[in-house]
């Protein structure tokens, strides 16, 4: 679970999300909801993630924005 949070740090910064072993679950189902990907389909939602937000600075900001919003409901 959450193997990529390493390679989104800056991402979750940015969202104000500090993860801790408690809200790790939490943050990677909101990560999963954010993409578009079921929850626990990791090399999905990797690859969702790589493809869609990590291309570009602009795609990295847009996942911060999409994490921002999707933890005002954790």
């Amino acid at each position: 679970m959450s193997c990529y949070f390493r390679h989104i740090k800056d991402a979750l910064v940015q969202a104000g999300l500090e993860v801790t072993p408690q809200n790790r679950k939490v943050i990677d189902q909101a990560l999963h909801e954010v993409v578009g990907v079921p929850y626990k389909d990791c090399p999905a939602a990797w690859k969702a993630i790589k493809e869609k937000y990590l291309a570009s600075d602009a795609g990295r900001g847009l996942l911060s924005k999409a994490l921002k919003a999707e933890s005002r409901s954790l």
